[in-house]
């Protein structure tokens, strides 16, 4: 059957169970928009291909499965690289799919060509300039599966426009693609070490991020901590892998963790570290990083292992199977930790919690941000899909939100990348519409790619927008009064646009809130309303995320906003 470049790309689509794709169009693309108009699979016009990478990113998160996104070439092609960077860096499977000038008049200039492929080098798990139409469904197969499997990342394809429009015999049962996958199974030697550390410790801890939920082995980490009372505590990627409200979790650590999440993290004796890299905001100085302890670090990339911390025992495996095989080796050798000593640590633990609680003060007529997040919790019962822009939002969305799932907590970790959490909201909505989806921003971050109201608006994706509006570049400004003596140079937004009116101007609802007492009331509003809600809270100015590990400092020493250190 012989079939065009743009119908074996559907094809093939369809091949991967691909049902929904973020993009835009353009020149190098119309004949693959021209079978999208045939398809089945759904398109979801954006207003900038960033915000199709980000939508695509989303909807990856919230699901496990690759999210697609489809862009012309030349600036649309360009617009996507922070979206890819962003996917990059938190391992996030994605295929992007980027037009091309035909092959003929590749590095001569074009209109509208860029090479694509080589700018995206340094930030795609791997990219694929298709040279002929003959190479074009291996190649997409294989993006699949390279985006998927191990490690996952984002992955490009750039398409000439006249590898689209050539024909070739197509049969899908002769694709054949090279086999990326490595197993990585630990050896029963590294799991009787772990075995002996857990023995000898006093002072567990677990230690939670990314690698868990992108490993889908949440299951085996809430298991493993129940069973053996081991506490635990998450990086930023991290929070839901383990249930929020369970008693065992301490909340996250690093710049802006809980007091006794960073005090146990320094000192505990044995450190077990599961699908984390070990990020700079996360350890703090690293010569003072768990000081006191051993640590275990188990990650499916040995680029991974020993790259920042240097650690006693490191197992490269899959974790969801790591886990499974030493819960196993535990049971059969029928560890059981000294509870006198167990006790005591948790205890330590819980005097700790006490002493200096995760709280802020929510009294007189201004809001604070921290309260709104809170009530956004109760209103919710926790049940609803949080994605996040990038600053103050974030943290204290980290901070007060309680996530008890997986793929509930949708953020921009390792890039920080601001504008990113308005399009992941509608990628997730778009991949769960039966959840209720909420985007928390603050007003710099939201106006990145608040062109994305309209791609909400037309095709009725009914995110909320919970928009901490504080006149403030707030993650900067806070950083200006600590270190800059409040020079706040560059940093003051209250030139800004009347975000109630901008909202109703794209054809989402709008909605004011000025008190504490319309909090309640306006969440509970907004999501009665089967509609996009853009809620624009005014937010106390001045307000910082507290505890803080000041640049160069240990985690054992915070700033908790008395302008005292304590540890």
């Amino acid at each position: 059957m012989k079939l065009k470049g743009s119908q074996i790309l559907l094809k093939m689509l369809e091949e991967e169970k691909v049902d929904l794709i973020f993009g835009y169009p353009g020149g190098a693309v119309l004949d693959i928009y021209d079978q999208l108009y045939k398809s089945k699979i759904k398109h979801i016009l954006v207003r900038h291909e960033q915000g199709a990478v980000h939508a695509a990113d989303g909807y990856a998160r919230a699901t496990g499965r690759v999210g697609v996104c489809l862009v012309t070439s030349g600036p649309g092609a360009t617009n996507t690289v922070t979206g890819i960077a962003t996917a990059n860096m938190d391992s996030i499977p994605i295929v992007v799919f980027t037009g091309q000038v035909p092959t003929t008049l590749i590095g001569n200039d074009a209109f509208q060509e860029s090479d694509i492929t080589g700018i995206t080098r340094p930030c795609t798990k791997h990219n694929f300039l298709v040279r002929s139409v003959e190479e074009l469904a291996a190649t997409i197969k294989e993006a699949f599966h390279i985006a998927r499997s191990g490690r996952p990342g984002p992955v490009l394809v750039d398409l000439p426009k006249n590898v689209m429009a050539a024909e070739t015999e197509f049969a899908p049962a002769d694709i054949k693609i090279r086999n990326y996958d490595v197993a990585h199974k630990p050896v029963p030697k590294k799991l009787a070490q772990v075995f002996e550390m857990l023995n000898h410790a006093k002072r567990p801890l677990l230690m939670t991020g990314g690698g868990v939920i992108l490993g889908r082995a949440a299951g085996e980490l809430s298991e493993l901590a129940r069973k053996y009372k081991i506490p635990v505590t998450g990086t930023l990627m991290g929070l839901g892998s383990f249930p929020g409200t369970d008693p065992l979790w301490l909340g996250m650590l690093g710049m802006h963790g809980t007091y006794h999440a960073n005090m146990a993290v320094s000192h505990c004796d044995l450190l077990i570290a599961v699908g984390v890299r070990f990020d700079d905001r996360v350890t703090g100085t690293i010569e003072t990083f768990a000081p006191n302890a051993q640590i275990v670090q188990i990650d499916i990339d040995p680029s991974s292992i020993n790259r920042n911390v240097v650690v006693e025992l490191p197992i490269i495996g899959e974790t969801k199977a790591t886990l499974k095989d030493l819960l196993q080796f535990l049971a059969e050798h029928k560890y059981i930790p000294a509870q006198e000593a167990r006790q005591e640590w948790l205890g330590e633990i819980a005097l700790w919690k006490e002493k200096v609680p995760l709280t802020y003060c929510q009294n007189g007529e201004i809001i604070k941000p921290q309260y709104v997040i809170e009530t956004l919790h109760k209103v919710t019962n926790g049940d609803v899909i949080v994605t996040t822009e990038v600053g103050q939002n974030q943290m204290w969305t980290a901070q007060f939100f309680k996530f008890d799932k997986p793929n509930t907590f949708i953020t921009s970790g390792g890039l920080g990348t601001m504008g990113y959490g308005l399009p992941a909201a509608i990628g997730v909505k778009c991949a769960l519409p039966g959840k209720q989806v909420v985007d928390i921003a603050g007003d710099g971050s939201i106006q990145m790619n608040i062109q994305e109201l309209a791609t909400a608006a037309q095709y009725n994706i009914a995110v909320k927008v919970v928009l901490l509006n504080n006149g403030f570049l707030g993650m900067v400004r806070q950083w200006q009064e600590l270190f800059y003596e409040k020079r706040y140079s560059h940093t003051d937004m209250t030139y800004a646009p009347d975000f109630v009116k901008l909202a109703e101007a794209f054809g989402v609802v709008g909605m004011r809130i000025t008190k504490p007492g319309e909090v309640e009331e306006a969440l509970r509003k907004a999501f009665a309303i089967d509609k996009p809600v853009l809620m624009d809270f005014r937010v106390s100015r001045e307000e910082c995320v507290y505890p803080m590990v000041r640049p160069g400092e240990s985690l054992a020493d915070m700033d908790l906003g008395t302008r005292e250190m304590i540890n």
